[in-house]
């Protein structure tokens, strides 16, 4: 049974930094794309970042030099290093698996989905 499981969320100030991590468990991780998306309230999902098991990264513009997306094949995990954060930056984040080669961003592609984990953002 595949599961990704979503940590590290919370409440932060505008400004501030937090850590997102996705574990994998039950697929052989390095064949998957593991991509973090997002969603607010009354708005749509929508693509955050994007790593292949080389550590090839691709990001949506509202988040390019703030955000970094990487991962830990032995671990199995991702992780999504949120900087300088903003109020629309609040959402809920979902970690999602694409087994390669995916075409990204729609979410149809995509295997497996985690539960999501919360980020509060206060002004």
């Amino acid at each position: 049974q595949v599961q990704l499981v979503e940590s590290g969320g919370g409440l932060v100030q505008a400004g501030g930094s937090l850590r997102l991590s996705c574990a994998a468990s039950g697929l052989t991780f390095n064949l998957y794309a593991m991509d973090w998306f997002r969603q607010a309230p009354g708005k749509e999902r929508e693509f955050v970042a994007g790593i292949n098991w080389s550590g090839g990264t691709t990001y949506a513009d509202s988040v390019k030099g703030r955000f970094t997306i990487s991962r830990d094949n032995a671990k199995s995990t991702v992780y999504l290093q949120m900087n300088s954060l903003k109020s629309e930056d609040a959402a809920v984040y979902y970690c999602a698996a694409g087994r390669f080669p995916i075409i990204r961003r729609r979410e149809e592609n995509y295997d497996y989905w985690g539960r999501g984990a919360q980020v509060a953002v206060s002004s």
